[in-house]
Order: structure tokens, then sequence, then C-alpha cells
């Protein structure tokens, strides 16, 4: 694997099946010369780009793929027990589950400053893979989900998911295969590589996962109801055509209370805020508009459905002069 971050300028652009297989089959050759019978350590987050460079790995080597899937606790419904069903379960990767989800939220507890969250999800994220790492032996290599814009952004190693900065004893020679290809194109390759759409396609999604959209202090039982309420609005915009209309939506929790009213009875409870927006480079953004009669029927179900929440509200914002996402 060339350690020349540059793409090379004769690389044809994956714009068609065929082209994604060729560049699967190129892969897969290369990935086999390099690792040999050694094994290779990755962190799976269950994102796109993690999620195609561990298919590569179990199709070019196996059961000497180490997948490391951490739940910190801040991921969308649903999402780590699909990393377990299509990994463990599907593709019979050597997949390692670690529930961290106390850990995580007891070091967030009473941390307000958005700053001072990332900084603790991306330590601590960091602390756990390590202590994984050290528990396993043989391994020789460390694959990750670097892509081009990254090297672009800020050079090749991308932080809190994608690990970089581990100590001595863990340093490891760098297995990157997608680092010179765009979204994209990873997305074609996940395709072809038989992963569900709902986790080729998987909107943008923060490192600090849901901790950014439950504003201010974490509590747990805000952020289930940030969960939950999220998990209302995918549903919706996935039965009413809009998920492949729209690139980035979901609901965010702040932590302030309203008064409302609730089975006859005064509440005081959190709002929801929905966001969904439409871009080209995340520069700017549109606001996208939601047929009125769905924004009624789902805040309906949210104000229904979700425990501890007595508004819906639509975030009409665009980049600028707010930004994409609320922290």
């Amino acid at each position: 694997m060339s350690t020349n971050n540059v793409r090379p300028a004769d690389m044809e652009r994956i714009t068609t099946p065929a082209l994604a297989q060729k560049f699967i089959q190129e892969q897969v050759e290369e990935l086999k010369a390099q690792i040999g019978d050694k094994k290779v350590l990755l962190a799976l987050s269950g994102g796109v780009d993690s999620s195609v460079v561990a298919a590569l790995l179990i199709k070019a080597v196996g059961q000497q793929l180490v997948a490391v899937h951490v739940n910190h606790g801040l991921l969308r419904k649903g999402e780590p027990e699909q990393v377990v069903r299509v990994f463990r379960d599907q593709l019979k990767a050597n997949l390692v589950y670690v529930d961290a989800v106390d850990r995580f939220l007891d070091k967030l507890a009473g941390v307000a400053d958005p700053e001072q969250k990332r900084k603790i999800i991306g330590a601590e994220f960091i602390r756990v893979f390590e202590e994984e790492a050290r528990k396993l032996s043989g391994i020789s290599f460390l694959a990750q989900g670097t892509i081009y814009p990254d090297i672009l952004e800020s050079g090749p190693v991308k932080s809190h998911h994608n690990v970089g900065g581990l100590p001595e004893d863990l340093q490891f020679e760098l297995v990157e295969p997608v680092k010179f290809l765009f979204k994209d194109e990873v997305r074609m390759v996940g395709k072809e590589l038989g992963l569900p759409d709902s986790m080729v396609f998987r909107q943008p999604f923060p490192g600090p996962g849901l901790g950014v959209r439950c504003t201010g202090a974490i509590t747990r039982d805000r952020l289930e109801a940030l969960r939950e309420s999220d998990a209302i609005l995918r549903e919706e915009f996935e039965k009413n055509g809009l998920a492949g209309k729209v690139w980035q939506y979901f609901t965010i929790v702040p932590d302030y209370k309203s008064t409302g009213v609730k089975n006859d009875k005064r509440s005081w409870d959190w709002p929801v805020i929905i966001r969904a927006v439409n871009t080209r480079d995340a520069m700017t953004a549109t606001v996208e508009e939601i047929p009125y009669a769905l924004l009624h029927h789902i805040t309906q179900r949210i104000v229904t459905e979700v425990p501890g929440v007595n508004r819906v509200l639509y975030d009409l914002t665009p980049k600028p002069t707010g930004t994409i996402e609320w922290e």
C-alpha cells in the first residue's frame, strides 16, 4: 500500500458497479500481499468508511481481522445491534463488542461545555480501544477508514473512531484501503460488497454521536428521548420518500423544559427540535421544506410516544447563520 497521500493522477473515478468490483478485486489482492498471515485490528464504528474497510478486509483475510465495536451509548437507535447483526452474524467477522455505555455516560455526567464533551468522548474511546488492543496478541496492522477528503482537510489520520495517537506499545503498520476514495465512491464499493443500504447510505453522523445533539450536560433520560424521537423522524422520512431527498435530518433535545399539558395535566417537559438540511459541501446549507401534514404527524407521534417531551419545534435556520449541528 502506497505511503504517498496524493491520489494517483491516473486513478479512475469509481462511477459504476463494474469499476467498484474492479477496485474491490485490486484491493483484496493488495491487502493479502500486505497483511500475509498476520492479524489486523480495526475500530469499527458502524459508519460508512469503517464498515466498508471491514467488509474489504473480511473478503481479503477473513478471521485475521479483529474488528472492535465500542458502544459508547451515543449511537442512534438500533445501530450497535446492526453492527453485530451484519458483521458477526452475516459476514462471520471476528468481532469484539464492547459495552462501554455506563463508562462513557458516567464520565460525561455534569459536563455541559460542548468542546469538553467532545474531548471526553474522544479520549475515552481511545482508552477503551487501547484496553481491548492489549488483550489481543499477534496484531501487526491497524486498519483505518481514512478517505481522501480526510487527507485533504486534516492529514491522513481521522480522529475519534479511526484511531491515531496510540502509545508506543500499540504502534502498528497502517492499512488504509479506501484512502484515495471520495465518499460517493466508498458508498458504491460498500454496495458491491453487499453491505445493507441502511449502512452504506447512512447519513453523516458526528464523531461524538448523539452527545452533540443532547445539548448541555447529558442525562440518560434526555438521551433516551433524543434517541427515540430521532428514530421516529427517520422512520417517517423513510416512509414518506424524504430519506433519499434530504442530506441530513435529526432531532435535538436541549437542556431546558417548558410548561405543557399532557393527559389533562400540566407538564414540565423537554422540547424536541427537528433539523433537516440539504448541502453540497457542508459549508452552506438550506432548510428542507417538509409538508405541513407530515410535520403534524411527526409531532403527534413524538409527543405521544416519547416520555418527557411536550413540544416539537422545526429549525428553519440555514447555514449561515446557523451551523448544521447545534453544538
